[in-house]
C-alpha cells in the first residue's frame, strides 16, 4: 500500500504547489514513484484545442510525468474564487466519494501520492463540506506549509491546533518563504519549530520571478 500525504496551507496563494513540487522532487531523489493529485482546481483556463489548463495542476503534472487528468483532477472550474462558489455557479456539487475513488486508483499506482488542497484547512467545498472534510475522508496525514509572511505564526498555529483536532496527524510542516524574507525570519522560523507538534520537512527560500 503507498504512503499519502494531504497538503494544506496556511492560506492561499503562499506556495502550497511550490512546496508540492519541492516534496515531490525530494521523494523522487529517494527512488520512489510519486504521483499528485489536485482533487479541486479553480482558475481555469479552456485552450484554444478544448483542453483545460490550470497552473497548479500544469505544474505538478510536470514533476510526476503523469498525463491522465481526469484522474488526477476531478472537479475543474473557470473563475479564481473559492471552490464553492465556483460549485455552485457551475451547478456541481463537488462529492467526496468521487475524490476518494480517485485517490484509490492512483494510490494502486505509486509508492507516494501527495493530495495538494485548495485555499486553506476550512476553504469551504459546499455549504455543508470544507477542504478538512476532503482529508478527513481520505485519511491522509497531514503536511502544512507556512508562507513566511508577517502574521505567519498565528496562521501557522491555528491550522496546526485544527488539524490535529481533527485527529489527523500532522505528518511535518514546510516553511516556503514566497514573499522576500520577512523581518526577523529566524526568529520567527526557530517560535513555530517550538510551537507546531511536527518536524520541519523544508524550508525553501525565496525565488523572485525570473
Amino acid at each position: 500500500m503507498s504512503q499519502g500525504f494531504f497538503i494544506t496551507g496556511t492560506d492561499t496563494e503562499i506556495g502550497k504547489t511550490h512546496s508540492a513540487v519541492a516534496l515531490i522532487r525530494l521523494y523522487q531523489e529517494q527512488g520512489k514513484r510519486v504521483l499528485a493529485m489536485k482533487p479541486v482546481a479553480s482558475g481555469c483556463e479552456i485552450l484554444p484545442d478544448g483542453s483545460w489548463w490550470n497552473d497548479d495542476v500544469a505544474r505538478l503534472t510536470a514533476a510526476t510525468g503523469q498525463t491522465d487528468l481526469e484522474w488526477m483532477n476531478p472537479y475543474r472550474f473557470l473563475p479564481p474564487v473559492s471552490p464553492h462558489i465556483a460549485a455552485r455557479e457551475a451547478g456541481v456539487e463537488i462529492e467526496l466519494p468521487r475524490i476518494v475513488d480517485h485517490y484509490r486508483r492512483l494510490q494502486t499506482q505509486a509508492d507516494i501520492v501527495l493530495v495538494e488542497g485548495a485555499g486553506g484547512w476550512l476553504a469551504p467545498l459546499s455549504d455543508s463540506l470544507f477542504m478538512s472534510d476532503m482529508a478527513r475522508s481520505l485519511g491522509l496525514p497531514v503536511i502544512l506549509v507556512v508562507g513566511m509572511r508577517l502574521g505567519c505564526i498565528n496562521h501557522a498555529l491555528l491550522t496546526a491546533k485544527a488539524v490535529c483536532d481533527s485527529g489527523l496527524e500532522l505528518a511535518g510542516w514546510v516553511a516556503n518563504c514566497a514573499q522576500p524574507p520577512q523581518a526577523a525570519y529566524t526568529a520567527n522560523l526557530d517560535t513555530l519549530k517550538r510551537h507546531i507538534p511536527a518536524p520541519l520537512l523544508l524550508e525553501i527560500p525565496y525565488q523572485p520571478a525570473a
